[in-house]
């Protein structure tokens, strides 16, 4: 497993610093984030979001918080995770 570093939350101050990562072999996206708090939760897990779709937060997934700083980096991660896919996709 290859992790490609993208990028870090730039006001971050040492602790708690909300960084995403690319996962080459998958091109998954990798985000670590501060954990929603129990109201987001409770938004999240108490809506049909798409039909048929059961409600509710599964126990192996967590809601987490990416701030809007951050999107640039998001984005970057997204063209890094085509790029990896599609060279994924060359190699087979």
């Amino acid at each position: 497993m290859t992790l490609r570093f993208v990028g870090i939350d730039p006001n971050t101050g040492g602790e708690g610093s909300p960084t995403v990562w690319v996962e080459e072999e998958s091109a998954d996206l990798v985000l670590q984030g501060e954990e929603a708090d129990e109201l987001l939760k409770d938004l999240v897990g108490s809506n049909e979001w798409v039909a048929g779709h059961k409600a509710g937060i599964p126990p192996h997934e967590r809601v987490i918080r990416i701030p809007a700083r951050m999107v640039s980096i998001l984005r970057e991660a997204c063209n890094a995770a085509e790029r990896a896919a599609a060279e994924h996709r060359d190699v087979r």
